[in-house]
């Protein structure tokens, strides 16, 4: 039986745009790019890369590259910031997040507000005029999506969030693919998909760490809702349905060896983790799985650039 959840959050009171305490210019600019939350950035920008790889079959132009990493890491940095204004008021109830520059009174809410928009507007006006049109457009489609799907209308409201906020972050493969081909194909699709199944075990063994953190926050999510069997459970069904389209990519994006090989490799580790957490539904085997979770996506996008590489005819 699902556990009632206690909405703590609501007496957090946010404090207003004239909180903000005084900082010199570089602590404030620090604060600014701590909004846009640059360790995400990176894995996501792990995942835009090799999607190029493999549509050009090769090396494609240096400069292609940049730009579709430049214009992606401006888009999900605005993304970011617009999320650190609306969960405002969680952050500062969440260990984890208490030191993020809202909860620090380093940036008014307003301005991380305005930062984030104008970062999205700059975003899809550079990948529009370096890349093309439909990579300038998903750009923007994921970071519309993370905001008002997922921070806004999914993530304070059910334990699936992170299952559909999931496609914001599975966007930036279609983005490296398009910038490459101008067009959406089943390989594009099937990277999408993998990161689409990633991030549920990702952030479920997150959750599951910092559970009584969520509950007090009033965050929905699953480990606080439906329980930690429940949630391991889960947990592995996922790692199976990763695995399985891990291999849908090794078929419709016609890859060979070196890739077929690590993704077996790495998606046995994966389910062994999730096999050992699904018998003993712990915080620390939790983060075992979370902490492998991570390296696991980076070598396997790596797997793909590289096969892609290798077999480049």
């Amino acid at each position: 039986m699902a556990r009632r959840l206690t909405l703590d959050a609501s007496s957090a009171l946010a404090f207003g745009d004239d909180d903000v305490r005084p900082l010199s210019r570089g602590q404030r600019a620090l604060a600014y790019v701590a909004l846009t939350k640059p360790r995400i950035i990176e894995l996501l920008l792990i995942t835009t890369v090799p999607p190029m790889i493999v549509a050009q079959r090769g090396m494609p132009s240096i400069w292609l590259i940049l730009a579709t990493l430049v214009g992606g890491a401006i888009s999900a940095g605005g993304a970011n910031a617009i999320n650190c204004y609306v969960d405002r008021d969680i952050d500062q109830v969440m260990t984890r997040t208490r030191k993020r520059p809202l909860p620090q009174h380093s940036v008014a809410p307003r301005n991380a507000l305005i930062f984030g928009v104008i970062l999205g507007i700059i975003a899809f006006l550079f990948l529009w005029a370096t890349v093309n049109l439909i990579s300038a457009w998903l750009a923007t489609a994921a970071l519309l999506f993370y905001v008002f799907v997922y921070t806004i209308a999914m993530k304070r409201s059910t334990p699936q969030n992170i299952v559909i906020g999931g496609a914001a972050g599975a966007v930036p493969a279609l983005v490296g693919w398009t910038a490459v081909t101008g067009e959406l194909d089943f390989p594009a699709l099937a990277m999408f998909a993998i990161i689409f199944y990633w991030t549920p075990p990702h952030f479920w063994a997150l959750s599951l760490r910092y559970e009584k953190e969520y509950a007090a926050a009033g965050v929905p999510m699953m480990p606080v809702v439906y329980g930690r069997e429940e949630t391991a459970k889960h947990i592995l069904l996922y790692t199976f349905l990763l695995f399985a389209m891990t291999l849908v990519l090794f078929s419709v994006a016609q890859l060979g060896a070196v890739y077929l090989g690590s993704s077996l490799v790495l998606n046995a580790i994966f389910i062994w983790y999730a096999v050992r957490l699904y018998r003993k539904p712990q915080p620390r085997l939790a983060w075992g799985l979370f902490k492998y979770s991570i390296y696991y996506l980076a070598v396997l996008f790596i797997a793909m650039a590289a096969d892609a590489l290798i077999y480049a005819t």
